[in-house]
C-alpha cells in the first residue's frame, strides 16, 4: 500500500509539478514543488502542526528539501520552518525582507529561489501584510499568492499592518499582469472551494483570466476594496 502511495505521489508531482498538502485547523495549505530529475524540491507555507506528515512525505519522495519559504508571517498559525532546519541538514528558510521575521534568505522584488532546472520568482504584494510574497513559477503557470489573493476573495487588511490601497494596487499591478491561463494557489482556504485530497486531479483552482473576467468575488475599483475592508 504504502508502495503504491509512493507512486501515486510521484506521479501526481511528475505530471503537476506541485503537491497540496492542507491543515484544517487553520485551513493552510502547503505546496511541495520538486524537480523530478534531481529531487530537489522547495516547501511553501509549511505549518507546525503536520511537520511529520510533510517530512515524512518528503523521505517517502526521496527529495533533497532546499528550501522552506513563507509568503508571510501568518497571525493564523505557526510555521515549521524553524523546526524544520534543525531536522533537515543544509535547510534554508525565506521570507520577504519586509516581514520583520528571521530568515538565512530575505527575498525582495525579482528574486529567484532555484530548485533544479526551476525556480520560483518573487513578486512583492504587500497590502494583507507589509511582508507578503507571490511566488511565479518561471513559465508562469503557476502563482502562490499567499495572502494577497484567495479563491474569490483577498486577505484582511484590518490588521498585521493591512493596507486595502497597497493590495488593490500589488493584485492588479503584479498578480493580474500574469497569463489568463496562470493557475492561483492561495495559503488559506476557509470557505472550501479549494478543499482537496492532494491526489485529485480535479483540482478547483481558480485563473487568473477568470478573475480578469467576471470579478467573482473580487474588487472592481480601489475605494471597493477599501469600503470592504472599512
Amino acid at each position: 500500500l504504502l508502495s503504491l502511495c509512493q507512486k501515486g505521489f510521484r506521479q501526481f508531482l511528475s505530471q503537476k509539478g506541485v503537491l497540496l498538502l492542507f491543515e484544517s485547523e487553520s485551513s493552510t495549505y502547503t505546496y511541495l514543488l520538486a524537480d523530478t530529475n534531481t529531487k530537489e524540491a522547495v516547501i511553501i507555507d509549511p505549518v507546525l502542526e503536520t511537520i511529520d506528515r510533510d517530512l515524512k512525505l518528503i523521505k517517502e519522495l526521496g527529495l533533497s528539501l532546499t528550501v522552506a519559504v513563507n509568503t508571510h508571517c501568518h497571525a493564523d498559525h505557526i510555521t515549521s520552518t524553524g523546526l524544520m532546519k534543525q531536522r533537515v541538514a543544509g535547510l534554508k528558510s525565506a521570507i520577504s525582507k519586509f516581514s520583520g521575521a528571521t530568515a538565512d534568505i530575505h527575498l525582495t522584488e525579482g528574486d529567484n529561489i532555484p530548485f533544479g532546472r526551476h525556480s520560483l520568482t518573487v513578486k512583492e504584494t504587500p497590502g494583507h501584510t507589509d511582508g507578503c510574497i507571490t511566488l511565479v513559477t518561471g513559465d508562469q503557470s503557476m502563482a502562490f499568492t499567499g495572502d494577497a489573493l484567495l479563491i474569490r476573495g483577498c486577505g484582511r487588511t484590518d490588521f498585521q499592518q493591512g493596507c486595502a490601497k497597497k493590495l488593490y494596487h500589488s493584485v492588479h499591478e503584479k498578480i493580474f499582469t500574469l497569463p489568463d491561463e496562470c493557475l492561483i494557489y492561495p495559503a488559506h482556504d476557509y470557505l472550501g472551494w479549494l478543499k482537496t485530497h492532494i491526489h485529485t486531479t480535479d483540482l478547483k483552482l481558480s485563473h487568473i483570466g477568470h478573475y480578469r473576467k467576471t470579478g467573482v468575488g473580487m474588487f472592481h475599483s480601489r475605494f471597493d476594496l477599501v469600503f470592504m475592508n472599512a
